[in-house]
């Protein structure tokens, strides 16, 4: 369906039931679809100006998914119009020493929005869900308490006037081997290939049943996740454009009132 729903909560997830080739009833070109991703857009850069000036709420987006499922492209297409003064990406890599020192958590909170704020996250806390269980780096009784201490987060970040979204872009397995493919054909994106890339793509089947988990026990109704088929880019930057431009109208953000009494100002 267009727009893309949430994921409504207490729902049991099983990722074969969404199509990663899905276009929500358009096709790439369509007059329609070119219209609603260029008013969306432009909704975003509106609107993220009033958030900033209002400075009382924030948003924010959290982008998971599989190698090449296409989150520094959702970055890049997406929220290219965005005044960099009101907004902040964070990627997260590989834990260092002193992260690993401290709860899981320590390292995303520093990161999260301040009021006024859109801030993005290029994968996330949900990596302690997601890579550490595939690879067993914890214990299951220390991973599985996570959920409801992720619950918890941001359920505290909520309260505080975040609003959360979350989206796994969704990619199938052939399509992934057709990026990879063309990854190491382009010499601009040849030094994207890891060594680990052909190791984690053998464990397909191990992320999937962690993103099921994950999407079943984390989509709240403060913070919804929400499943993007993103086998065509084009759809994948539209449905992640429109959830976003349609969440922040929901907030409304207001221009805030002058600081002094206009009647009396003379510009001479």
């Amino acid at each position: 369906m267009f727009p893309p729903g949430p994921i409504q909560p207490g729902t049991q997830v099983r990722l074969c039931d969404h199509d990663p080739d899905f276009c929500g009833g358009y096709r790439k070109g369509d007059r329609e679809a070119r219209r609603q991703r260029a008013e969306d857009l432009q909704a975003m850069c509106d609107l993220q100006e009033r958030l900033y000036a209002e400075g009382k709420q924030s948003l924010l987006i959290i982008l998971q998914g599989l190698d090449t499922a296409g989150k520094d492209g959702t970055i890049r297409h997406v929220l290219r119009g965005l005044d960099v003064q009101g907004c902040a990406v964070t990627s997260f890599k590989v834990p260092t020493a002193e992260e690993l020192a401290h709860d899981f958590l320590w390292r995303v909170h520093p990161h999260v929005p301040a009021a006024g704020q859109i801030a993005v996250f290029n994968r996330s806390h949900y990596e302690d869900v997601l890579v550490v269980r595939v690879h067993g780096l914890a214990p299951e009784s220390v991973w599985r308490r996570r959920y409801d201490q992720i619950n918890a987060f941001e359920e505290l970040l909520a309260a505080s006037g975040t609003r959360i979204l979350k989206f796994f872009l969704h990619i199938s397995q052939e399509e992934q081997k057709r990026r990879l493919e063309k990854r190491l054909a382009t010499p601009a994106k040849q030094w994207k290939i890891s060594a680990h890339d052909l190791p984690e793509r053998r464990l397909w089947d191990d992320y999937l049943a962690a993103y099921e988990e994950a999407l079943s026990r984390c989509s709240t109704a403060v913070a919804p996740w929400y499943v993007i088929p993103a086998n065509h880019k084009w759809y994948r930057n539209l449905a992640v454009a429109h959830v976003i431009a349609r969440t922040l109208r929901e907030m409304d953000p207001q221009w805030p009132p002058p600081q002094v009494d206009l009647s009396q100002v003379v510009i001479e």
